[in-house]
């Protein structure tokens, strides 16, 4: 019997930004090197532009990335080297990096005077769903062959394989596959209150609370990970941890794991070197909040996984 498909629902998850990418990243096809590259110079083909790690976006009515043609990918392009990121609609597409010399501001007026290269952060306030999460995954991997060019092993420069989705040795053949940081954040509610926090590399005037949070050590669970750092950022045991959802996250790789957790104490006893602030918060502020009629409290921006966490807390969308 055939393995059924995902549905729609599981596949976009939680609907967070960056989190919607529509491209089949070809695991099959990239076990043809011949293939990838014999793509890449189909005249059917699309090429993503990036500019120190800016994505090309038509800034019109309605912005979306701004995919150039085989010719232009050529022109813009001289060593021929593109990352393939995947196929649709039959169609394979690809990202490259592109020098302020070789593509200037002045360059794209001349193409379209709507074209500018954007953020990441900026490409998930701005663009669609499905193109946001393009962008984060272009960036990526962009971001990880700048810092790989070379083996942690042996120090000698490696070649690009498998599309982009590895690096390879010339001389003691080691392969290195991109990395996702996995770090975990969570809501931590004691009945009609949750606890969030304001970590050091906030400003305190902004008023801005969000999810505790920290990467996940080697060797250690998502509930593992979630009881160390809210005790370490906190002070506070917890229990029942739930996942709620995921995003990644490309600044510059990490895969945000959202959850939530019961609090076992209640105390805060805050780390003053990590946290400017950790509080109870009642439902109510963060209603009242999440509303933008709280000028006391300030939610984290919607793109953000922890404005939904903290959301379905306050709705009461989790059971204990």
């Amino acid at each position: 019997m055939p393995t059924p498909e995902p549905s729609a629902q599981i596949i976009q998850g939680y609907g967070h930004v960056f989190s919607r990418n529509p491209l089949d990243r070809g695991e099959k096809e990239r076990r043809d090197e011949s293939k990838i590259q014999q793509m890449a110079i189909h005249s059917d083909s699309r090429f993503l532009p990036l500019r120190n790690l800016d994505l090309l976006v038509e800034t019109s009515n309605t912005p979306r990335l701004k995919w150039l043609e085989q010719s232009q990918f050529n022109k813009y392009n001289p060593d021929g080297k593109a990352i393939f990121l995947g196929i649709m609609d039959g169609i394979y597409h690809y990202a490259f990096e592109v020098s302020i010399e070789i593509l200037s501001d002045v360059e794209l007026r001349t193409i379209n005077p709507n074209l500018r290269f954007v953020d990441v952060r900026t490409c998930g306030q701005m663009l669609p769903r499905e193109d946001a999460g393009i962008a984060a995954q272009a960036r990526i991997q962009t971001y990880w062959h700048q810092q790989y060019k070379f083996c942690p092993a042996c120090g000698f420069e490696t070649n690009m394989k498998r599309g982009g989705q590895a690096r390879s040795c010339g001389n003691c053949s080691k392969d290195n596959f991109p990395r996702t940081d996995p770090v975990i954040i969570v809501v931590v509610h004691d009945g009609d209150r949750c606890l969030l926090g304001q970590s050091s590399g906030r400003l305190q005037r902004t008023n801005t609370y969000s999810a505790l949070a920290g990467f996940v050590d080697q060797g250690e669970s998502i509930e593992e990970a979630v009881a160390r750092e809210v005790m370490e950022e906190a002070g506070i045991e917890v229990k029942n941890v739930k996942y709620h959802s995921s995003q990644p996250w490309p600044m510059p790789y990490s895969l945000m794991i959202g959850c939530h957790a019961e609090a076992a104490t209640t105390e805060i006893n805050m780390d003053p070197e990590e946290m400017i602030d950790v509080k109870w918060f009642s439902r109510d502020d963060v209603l009242s909040a999440l509303n933008n009629e709280n000028q006391m409290l300030k939610i984290p921006m919607e793109m953000a996984i922890a404005h939904h966490l903290v959301k379905s807390w306050a709705l009461g969308e989790i059971t204990t």
